[in-house]
Parts: structure tokens; sequence; C-alpha cells
């Protein structure tokens, strides 16, 4: 039937993108590099299947490979491991439209059809209805360094799996069926014959231009589709229609707004960063209009058109060349802009309900005009994309680190003569804060002049005073801790002359800032002014990356729920709403997993039908990359929100409680005394990591770290996370979780944790997403590196880690009750199955490049280990 589940279509499509590579292989590269690569991999499936002596072979020829070999065989297993994701991506498309046309078929798990049903018996029509409406969820794409594929083949990798659907075709032609084969082997040839490596670093305006082609590639398209799935489903269920003026989904940027940690996102950078999510909308919607105004020949039209149309013969036309002439205007404002010239005179749209207007006019007219049908086709969906995407396609937020206001703040004081501003204690400045913030003369000299980096921060917010309000979204304070970092934004703005103040957003990260962050915000709501100020909403960012890598991952998703649970019952008393902000990453070790399994795990009453999420790196592309798995994902994400909002989990028992604080405790002082205090860990992750070369990565526009030192902290998350999963031991995302679950279960809880595993969501997704970071780890390679890389004395940690791997292990398949990782998850099972044996040899191959590469400075050799990086990656499904 055609919606069981099969793979049988997968792996006739790995088959033949493994095929065309392998006849690239032998044409561009010959008979000699051919054999060399089958005989890599024919060994490392030996070896996988338990061949000891197969084992040996591999390693044997992998290390014995002269340089001009090393990089053909790294871009064959590489190039491989992406065709394998295309492959995978694409049929997970195919599966969803299968179960979608069989109608013996039970509906998806997380499908609007799904949820409904199962919300729907138990809920009125009108609060199914109203909750639905009143969705408010924000995704926000951010530029962090975690997409390492290019993406000029992300284009290629894109039109791979056109042709894959293409194919798919029952109906097809000969003709038809030998052309796709034809385009399939000219992509295939092509990407082989592309470099895998940037040869420069992107800038942030190359990063806002990513961000603008996903928009306009697929989210542009995918979103009206959405909404018509969304406005079909609740008449079906409700009787009622999806209004014209509620979008359940939104999206933001980080993309050159984010200047915490990276000096080149400058105040200019966002002045054009927003000036040019505005150019490619105009873009979009004068495409759209053009197709409108050919469309929309029709006469009949109601009376209020007719006028405005000035008794036209074809109002709609007439109407909509006006739209289009000021669309056009705004381009031509926004291009003089960017160029630096004088704009041009003349009306344009820097308000979306001003575009909207014109539209609903044509739509209204349309709908009493008895062509009620036509205003529902195209029309309708470009009034939905204004609702969604207003005139700049994403509001950009902006980030900056709460030291950098600080820094500003105290010059300031000095400059006027109050002292320093740094060194003054939580209560003086925030009564300093307060009398300034209600006091509306200018606290700034004009012949103010700070030192460089203060300048920059206030030039930040002289350009937000600058900037159109429809471009910004919110100002979010990394390493908030204390009400006065929220003030001093707050007074900042003020001083600038920012006329519609940013929502101030505070960062949470580290585990004692996290476990504050209830007292911080209680102290800064109950102050008058800013109680005031905020209208009775406040938004809380939380950050998984740094909790994680402070205090590991047990007790960073801990202290990340119990601070959402504190939060919650803080706005509750004070009578305000409350929307979290989640920056997730695309690792499980920094709050990555299943969207759907992910926000029905939250904290009850912490979703309330508002909610912001960063997609990050090349999450993006994964999420949004292909039309069918966009769409997917827009869904899951609402109906994740609607059932989280309307059944909210159970809040845990307080024996849960207390075990979980048990086992954050026992996590936080294994993690710690790992990381933080064994002198000689340091030198053993970067010595058994490419931690060090990964720095050399092209794939982002900020430093791998925030200050130029070599400990963990100033490290970022992500390539911290990065190297650990190059190396297949992925340890920020269970180590300490294994010696935790261990001494509960040696200590009689084992029959509670696997209680906690059957009845709370948020135990059984962190325990999920560990298993599926064990699944994919693997300790034997991991010993590879060591052995080859690592000096002896330092060799006895990796032994030890390895241990600590395997017992990790042997817990979680005690409380999951499985006889081997992902038991529940066959799919992603196969997955990694499949992909090991191409992994493998990277990895090994990996292994002799940095051992080559630290004993010398071939160029070559280096590009050879960037391109072998991006395989793993490709191979391990995330990065950082």
């Amino acid at each position: 039937m055609p919606g069981k589940r099969t793979d049988a279509p997968l792996r006739e499509d790995i088959r033949l993108l493994g095929g065309l590579l392998g006849e690239t292989l032998k044409e561009q590269g010959g008979d000699h590099v051919y054999e060399t690569v089958e005989t890599i991999r024919t060994l490392a499936k030996e070896a996988r299947s338990g061949d000891a002596e197969a084992a040996a072979r591999l390693e044997n020829e992998l290390q014995s490979l002269p340089d001009e070999l090393i990089m053909p065989v790294v871009r064959a297993f590489s190039q491989f491991l992406n065709l394998a994701n295309i492959a995978e991506q694409h049929h997970r498309v195919r599966r969803s439209r299968a179960w979608l046309k069989d109608p013996d078929s039970e509906p998806l798990r997380g499908s609007m059809e799904e949820v409904f049903d199962r919300l729907g018996g138990e809920l009125d029509v009108d609060e199914l209805y109203q909750t639905i409406c009143s969705l408010d969820i924000e995704l926000v794409l951010t530029a962090h360094p975690t997409e390492v594929t290019r993406r000029t083949l992300l284009q290629k990798y894109n039109r791979i799996a056109e042709l894959l659907d293409r194919r798919d075709r029952v109906d097809a032609t000969p003709d038809e069926a030998e052309d796709v084969m034809q385009s399939l082997r000219r992509e295939v040839v092509s990407a082989w014959h592309t470099d895998e490596i940037r040869r420069r670093r992107p800038s942030p305006l190359d990063e806002v231009r990513w961000g603008m082609t996903v928009m306009e590639q697929t989210l542009w398209n995918v979103v009206p589709r959405y909404m018509r799935r969304l406005d079909q489903i609740l008449r079906e269920r409700t009787g009622k229609p999806l209004p014209l003026d509620v979008a359940p989904i939104r999206f933001g940027s980080w993309m050159g707004g984010d200047r915490d940690g990276n000096p080149r996102v400058t105040h200019r950078v966002t002045r054009e960063a927003c000036l040019l999510g505005r150019w490619m909308a105009t873009t979009l919607y004068e495409r759209e209009l053009d197709r409108l105004i050919d469309e929309l020949s029709l006469q009949c039209a109601d009376d209020e058109l007719v006028e405005r149309a000035n008794d036209a013969w074809e109002p709609y036309r007439t109407m909509l060349k006006r739209v289009r002439a000021r669309v056009r205007m705004t381009r031509s404002w926004v291009d003089a802009r960017l160029e630096g010239r004088r704009p041009p005179e003349g009306d344009i749209y820097l308000r979306a309900a001003d575009l909207k207007e014109a539209l609903l006019t044509c739509y209204h007219s349309l709908q009493h005009a008895g062509a009620g049908v036509v205003a529902d086709g195209r029309l309708l969906d470009l009034i939905r994309r204004v609702t969604v995407f207003g005139v700049t396609l994403m509001r950009l937020d902006i980030r900056q680190e709460a030291s950098r206001h600080t820094d500003l703040m105290d010059e300031i004081t000095q400059a006027i003569g109050l002292g320093s501003y740094r060194e003054w204690d939580e209560q003086t400045r925030q009564a300093f804060l307060i009398a300034e913030l209600e006091n509306p003369r200018p606290l700034i000299p004009r012949d103010f002049a700070p030192e460089a980096e203060a300048q920059e921060v206030l030039d930040t917010f002289r350009a937000i005073a600058d900037i159109t309000p429809e471009a910004l979204g919110a100002y979010v304070i990394s390493m908030a801790a204390n009400p006065s970092d929220i003030l001093a934004v707050a007074l900042l703005q003020k001083e600038a002359g920012v006329r519609q103040y940013l929502r101030v957003v505070p960062l949470f990260e580290t585990l004692d800032d996290l476990n504050g962050a209830e007292a911080c915000m209680e102290r800064l709501v109950q102050i008058p002014w800013y109680r005031a100020h905020i209208a009775g909403h406040q938004e809380v960012m939380i950050g998984y990356s740094d909790s994680g890598k402070d205090a590991g991952h047990l007790s960073a998703a801990w202290a990340l729920y119990q601070t959402q649970e504190k939060l919650v019952q803080m706005a509750l008393r004070q009578g305000i709403k409350l929307t979290l902000f989640h920056g997730r990453g695309g690792s499980i070790g920094r709050g990555g997993g299943p969207t759907h399994a992910a926000i029905l795990s939250q904290p009850p009453g912490s979703v309330g039908g508002r909610i912001r999420v960063t997609e990050q790196g090349e999450v993006i592309q994964a999420k949004f990359g292909l039309p069918g798995i966009a769409l997917r994902n827009l869904e899951l994400y609402t109906t994740a929100v609607l059932e989280a909002t309307l059944r909210p989990p159970q809040d845990p028992q307080p024996q849960w409680r207390e075990l979980m604080n048990t086992l954050s405790d026992r996590a936080v002082r294994t993690y710690r005394g790992l990381v933080k205090e064994t002198p000689e860990f340091i030198e053993y992750f970067r010595s058994a990591t490419p931690e060090r070369e990964i720095s050399g990565l092209t794939i982002a526009s900020r430093p791998a770290r925030r200050k130029p030192t070599t400990g963990v902290e100033s490290l970022r998350a992500i390539p911290w996370i990065f190297a650990w999963t190059q190396t297949r031991l992925l340890l920020p995302a269970w180590y300490g979780v294994g010696k935790a679950l261990d001494a509960a279960i040696e200590g009689g809880d084992g029959n509670e944790l696997q209680r906690m595993f059957d009845e709370w969501p948020f135990f059984n997704t962190f325990i999920d997403m560990v298993e599926m970071v064990i699944a994919k780890g693997d300790p034997a390679v991991a010993a590879w590196y060591d052995s080859r890389l690592v000096p002896a004395e330092l060799q006895p940690m990796g032994e030890q880690l390895r241990t600590h791997f395997q017992r990790t292990l042997q817990a979680i398949l005690h409380v999951t009750r499985h006889e081997r990782p992902l038991d529940d998850f066959p799919v992603v099972q196969r997955s990694v199955a499949v992909r090991n044996p191409y992994v493998d040899p990277l990895n090994l191959l990996q292994v002799e490049l940095l051992d080559r590469v630290r004993h010398g400075n071939e160029e070559e050799l280096r590009k050879a280990l960037m391109v072998c990086i991006n395989g793993i990656a490709a191979g391990m499904r995330n990065t950082g």
C-alpha cells in the first residue's frame, strides 16, 4: 500500500546517484582513482560488518595513499554522503505525499489532520479556532557558522532533488525519463567539478544574501501553500476560514544584526542588511504583481474599486499597475540608499499595511462581484504573503553582549563627571538609569567622543533610530544578568532618538544566569517605569549553547526547564504575558532535535500560543531547503505549539524533580571536573580533535572564539561541538549523563527512571536525543584519532572517555529498554547504518591528514582536510 513505509525507492535513488558519481569518478579521475575508491568502500563495508582483517587492510590502504590520491578519494566519499542526504530528504517528501494520497492510511503524526482529530473531540470548536488564529510563532534565521556547504553546491543539490521528484512520475515518456537521467548526470558532473571550499570567509552581508536566497527559492512559495492547508482544515473542522490578517508563523533574522563577538557586523552592515531585505521584498512582490496583472482582466467590480480606478475599462489591472509602480519606486529608493545616492522623490511602501490595503480593495471587490473563486487564487496568496513577510521579508534583531553597553555607559558617566558606571553596584546603576529614562533632557554631550568600540555601539543605536521600524525586531542582550543590563539598552535607545523602541530581550545563557533569571526579571518588571514601558508583555531568551558548554547537556537541560517554569510563574504573579525565545542550535548538545517533540516537552504553560526559536546554520537548509520538507516543518511548528497550548503536559511528580536534581548535580560535577578542572584536558582536546583546523574553515563571518585565548570558556559552543562531532565521540552531548544515570540505577532508581521516560515528555525527549547521539557516535573511530594524534601521556584520558561512552550507552539502554540505540526510530537507525561505511574512511583519512598537516604545511593537504571536514559533517548530518 502507498501509505506503508518502504525504503526500496530510497535505496534505488542512492544506488542511482552513487552509480552516477562512480561513472563521473571513472571518467574524470581515471580507472586507478575509481578502483582505489571502490577498494576502500568495499573494505569499509566489510570492516563495519566485523571483519577485523578488512579493518586492518583499510587502515593500511589509507595510510599508504600518496598525497595526490588523497584529495580525489576524500571528495568521492564526501560527495557520496551529500548525494545520500539529498536522496533521504527527497524520500521524506515522497513518503509524506504517498501517505496523503492513500485514503486508508492514518494521518501523519503531527499533521494538522492528526492533531485536529486528537484535540477536536476534547475541545470546543470556537476555542480551537481562536487558538489557531492567535498563534504567534516566529522562526529566526541566524548565520551561525554551521553551514559548511557552499551555497553554489546547495543549489545544485536542490536541483538534483527536483530531478528525483520528476523521476518519480509514473506517466513519464521514455524521452522524458531519459532527459531526467541526462540532467542528473550533468548535475553530478557539475558538482564534482565545483570547489567544495569557499576561497574567502563570507562577509556578514554575504550571509544576509544567503538568508534572502532561502526566502526567495523556498519559503516565498511554500508559505501560501501552508496558509491554504491551514485555511482548508479550519473550514472543514470549524466552518470558519483563516482570517486575512492572521499569520501564525512569521520570520525574523540575525543575519547582519548579530554583533555579539563579531566585529565585522557594524552599524553600516545593519543598515545595509535592512535595505537588502526591502530590496528582495520589492523584487518578489513585483514578480507576483506582473502575474496578477496578466490574470485579472475582469471588468466586474464594486463601486469602490470602480471609483478608485477612475472608471477604467479593466479596473483591477489599473489598480494593480499603480501598486506595481509604487513597488518599483520603492526599489529605486532602496537602490539609491544602497549606492549612497540621494533617493528619488516619490511615493514608496514603508509599511505593509499600505501595500495590503490596495490588494484588499481588489479582493473584496471580486468577492462582491461574484468572482470569489478568482479572488481566492493568486490574489489571496499575495495578501497572505504581505501578512507574513511584510515589506522587509524578515524583521532583523540586533544582538550585543551586555558588557559592551556597560563599557559605553562607563565612558558616558566619566565624560559628564559622574565617575565610573562600571564600578557602581546594581542599585546605584538602576537608580541612575531610571532617573535618566524619566528625564526628558539629553544625557550625552554633543562633543562626546568615546573610544572606537564604544562609538560603534552608540552608532548602532543611532542606526536603529534611522531604520524604519517595520524592518527591526528585538534588541537581544547576550550574557544578561541584572535589570540594569536591560535598562541601559532602553536608555541608549532614548539617547539615540529611537522613536519606536525595540523590545529589549535579555538572553540568559550560563548556569548561574539561568538560575538568576527569575529574580532578575521580577525585580525588573516591578520598576514602575519599565512596567509601563512594556505594556504587559515581556520576552525572554534562553540559551541552549553556552549553558550546555558551561554545565553539560543534562544539567543545562534541567536548568533550562526549571528557568522556564520559574519565569512562567513570575509572569503570572506580575500579571504580564511572557514570550520565551529559544536559542537552539542544530546539534543535540545545543538544544537541537525534532521540532515537534522539543516543543511538546516544554514545561506546562511555557508556550501559551507564543514562541520564538532560532533556526541556525545547516538546520535552515535541512528544514527549509526543499519545498516539501519546508511545508512539513511549518505544519509541525503550528501543530506542536497548538497542542502545547491547549493540552500542555502535566507537571512532573515531586519524586521526579528530586531525582532530576540529583542527576543534575552529579552530571555537572562530572562534566566540570573534566572540562574545567582537569588541567591537561585542553591539550588533549586540541590534539585529539580538529578544533584548531576548523578555525581555518571559511564558513562564517564571525571568529570561532569570542576572545583570543585557548580555553574552552572563550571557544564558542559551535566549534566546541563541531570538533567532537568530527571525531565521532560527540562528548558534549553525553558526558556526565551516563555517570549520573549509573549512580541512580545502582541506587535503586532504575524503575523510576523508566517511569519518567514513559510518562514525562521532557525526560523522554532528553533521553531520546542522547540515544540518537550515542547511535551516531563510535568510540572505536575516536580511538583512531588518539593513537595517531594524541601524545602518549594523554592517551589514558581518551581511554577513560571511551569507557564513559560505553557506560552511557548501557545506562541509556537500561532506561529505554531497547536492545540497540534507536529501536524506536528505525528510519534513523537505518540511515546511520547506511552512512557508517562511507564516513569511516573519511575519519581515517582525516586522522592521516591531520598528522601530515601538523608535521608539514602542504596547501593541497590542508584543502583536502577542509573537504574531509565537510564530508564528515555531511555524514553526521550536523556540525555544531
